[in-house]
């Protein structure tokens, strides 16, 4: 790898969990006011769940395309453009006033969304090899306080019924301040000079879409779990909306304290077993949801599954930018695979509670986390190549 005028490590590791949380605060600041951009389009549920429809369609046509750019730019450049392209992408939601138009402003959103967090992730696959230990967990955290950030302020801003398109643009003026400081100690990466370019359009491999299913069932749960688990609380047990509410903060927080905590835990006992572990705490809060009426077993069981799945998604990154000789690639290929899932979980579980109900909603994602348990494996670091003999003399 050719790299020059780098930061430190710790520096480098710094900036780049601010451009994670930066992410997190546009996916959190938008998801906070959706409802008064459903009011402002004027469309109903039906409508709404086909425009939410449009990021996750975005987002899998657009990622495809990450790798080819990973090989081709500067990583700390494209980053810096691509996070600066997404933050104002915040600004396209709160504009349309018609269905038509609002999913096309979100395919845009959705396929922004993607690229930038394929390069963000490509960076902190960089930043990780430099430490020569796991620390990406840490920064899917920094993304979950990000969205946190965005989601209350959102809530501020609609408590006080500031107009969206105003909320929008002052959050993405503050982003792009922020992010222009951060990605000046992002650390200048480019692959081997001789390394050939990847396919313009790259499908992932057999090796990159199972790791990417193993990710697809973690983000699926996250997906189910922050849509439905108020409705789930709210409508299935019959209790307050406040409580409801608690249920996605409770759940929220224990992701993000779990990945605070995950790099310490891989680097301890390593990946297989840490997802091995988590699978088990996540599968047993997925059953403690379907199975009890009980409302603070639920909401424990929220924490648990939260909990179980937080470390997943890092860990499926790492172990992506080890296949093959593109990373950019591999993790675009995961990328896809496992956050277009994400992006149409929702849709799914709700289509499910429609024909059935939202408590078999929720065992598929008890299936899944299962089956999430079961492909561990497939995340175990390769051994490290015997250093070629020196030519001679």
């Amino acid at each position: 790898m050719v790299v020059s005028d780098t930061p430190t490590p710790r520096r480098a590791r710094a900036a780049t969990s601010v451009i994670f949380a930066a992410h997190g605060v546009v996916t959190g600041t938008f998801a906070a006011r959706i409802p008064w951009v459903a009011d402002h389009v004027d469309v109903g549920a039906g409508g709404l769940g086909v425009a939410l429809l449009m990021p996750g369609l975005g987002a899998i046509l657009a990622m495809p395309l990450s790798g080819r750019l990973v090989h081709r730019f500067d990583l700390r450049s494209l980053t810096r453009v691509l996070m600066l392209l997404w933050c104002a992408a915040l600004i396209l939601p709160s504009l349309p006033t018609s269905l038509l138009g609002l999913c096309a402003v979100l395919v845009v959103y959705g396929a922004t969304a993607g690229v930038a967090d394929v390069a963000m992730n490509a960076h902190a696959v960089v930043v990780e090899e430099r430490y020569g230990r796991s620390v990406m967990s840490g920064f899917h955290g920094f993304w979950s306080v990000g969205g946190l950030a965005g989601s209350a302020v959102a809530v501020f801003a609609a408590r006080h019924d500031v107009d969206a398109r105003v909320h929008f643009a002052a959050t993405t003026a503050v982003l792009i301040v922020v992010v222009l400081a951060a990605c000046a100690a992002l650390i200048p990466h480019r692959p081997e000079p001789d390394l050939a370019a990847p396919p313009a359009f790259a499908l992932p491999t057999r090796a990159v879409l199972a790791i990417g299913l193993v990710g697809l069932c973690a983000v699926f749960a996250e997906g189910a779990a922050l849509d439905w688990s108020a409705v789930y609380v709210r409508d299935i047990l019959g209790s307050a909306d406040s409580t409801a509410a608690a249920t996605v903060a409770v759940f929220s927080v224990s992701m993000a304290v779990a990945r605070f905590l995950g790099d310490r835990v891989v680097h301890r006992f390593g990946p297989v077993a840490t997802v091995r572990v988590a699978g088990v705490c996540a599968t047993a809060g997925a059953a403690t949801v379907v199975l009890s009426s009980q409302v603070a077993l639920v909401i424990a069981g929220f924490a648990l599954l939260g909990v179980g799945i937080a470390v997943v998604v890092p860990l499926v990154f790492a172990a992506a930018a080890r296949i093959g000789d593109h990373p950019g690639r591999s993790i675009a290929g995961v990328a896809g695979v496992a956050y277009g899932s994400g992006l149409i979980a929702p849709g799914v579980i709700g289509g499910i509670a429609h024909v059935s109900s939202l408590t078999v909603s929720f065992a598929v994602v008890l299936g899944l986390v299962a089956v999430m348990t079961a492909g561990a494996g497939l995340l175990r670091p390769r051994e490290a190549a015997a250093p070629a003999p020196a030519p001679a003399a």
